[in-house]
């Protein structure tokens, strides 16, 4: 048989390059409905948001007609003296419960991580149901127990909650840190010399340290936008800020809760980059520890 007779015929041959280069062409080309589906979902999650920004701007106190470029609610807010003490509480809440949930997560995510047998697998499911609960449960159990025992809601009670709420977080996102720790460095610094708490607070904690700052910018933004838990566990005065533009809006929208919900997406947003900028930041200045010696 020869070359020739095993060849596909000349027509055979161009069908195929014509098919290959159709298929080529649908690979590459663009999925139009998908890319629709993806804008329209992006325009209804940020429009809204988008016309509140818009509007904190407007001279006018109107929310659906925008006259002219305007600082006026911003000074407004400023000089609000109750919405600047819900300000002033929800960040002493937000700081308060951010050091209390950083400080018990990282005990309990290092005992559950370290921790033998069928106990520390418990406990480590246990940690997991906060995270799924619906936060109104947690937020009228908290409640319950603070009537039960007695104890009356104040900032107090809004703290504990908060507390109790973030250690969640905090133990999981350090728990898959610690997870990933060579415990060979430790056992080496306890060899030359170091007791186990030397070895804990100059080895471990420095190796975690990018993740525990991560985790106390999350839980700080999570606490001071939370309005669930504190609205069920907050006194009558001061109350948090999300609370108190909720009691605010009941009775009509004013211009300055657009102000202030800007505000607070600003800061939202910085302290997201933040969290994300910080294990990075860490990353580098590690490598460049190790190349350096240090």
């Amino acid at each position: 048989m020869t070359l020739a007779a095993t060849r596909p015929p000349a027509g055979t041959r161009t069908r195929a390059a014509a098919l290959t280069a159709r298929r080529r062409r649908g690979a590459e080309r663009r999925p139009r409905f998908a890319i629709a589906v993806t804008g329209l979902f992006f325009a209804l999650l940020y429009l809204p948001i988008g016309v509140v920004v818009l509007f904190s701007f407007n001279s006018q106190k109107s929310l659906t007609v925008f006259k002219d470029f305007s600082l006026r609610w911003y000074s407004a807010f400023l000089h609000d003296d109750v919405l600047i003490d819900s300000v002033g509480m929800s960040l002493e809440v937000s700081l308060v419960a951010m050091a209390g949930s950083i400080v018990l997560g990282v005990g309990l995510a290092l005992g559950l991580v370290r921790g033998r047998g069928r106990l520390g697998s418990f406990a480590g499911l246990v940690m997991l149901v906060p995270l799924i609960t619906p936060e109104i449960v947690t937020g009228v159990a908290a409640m319950l127990l603070f009537k039960g025992l007695g104890i009356t809601l104040s900032t107090t009670t809004v703290m504990l909650a908060e507390i109790t709420f973030s250690i969640s977080y905090v133990t999981v996102i350090l728990r898959s840190r610690i997870a990933a720790l060579n415990p060979e460095v430790e056992e080496a610094a306890m060899d030359l010399g170091a007791t186990r708490r030397q070895a804990l607070r100059l080895v471990t904690l420095p190796a975690l340290f990018p993740s525990i700052l991560a985790s106390a910018v999350l839980i700080f933004a999570l606490v001071f936008d939370d309005f669930v838990l504190a609205y069920f566990t907050t006194g009558v005065d001061p109350q948090p800020l999300s609370v108190r533009i909720y009691s605010a809006i009941r009775f009509g929208v004013q211009p300055t809760i657009n102000a202030v919900g800007t505000l607070m997406l600003a800061g939202s947003i910085a302290l997201i980059a933040l969290a994300l900028a910080i294990p990075r930041l860490f990353g580098r200045r590690g490598g460049l520890d190790l190349l350096s010696g240090k």
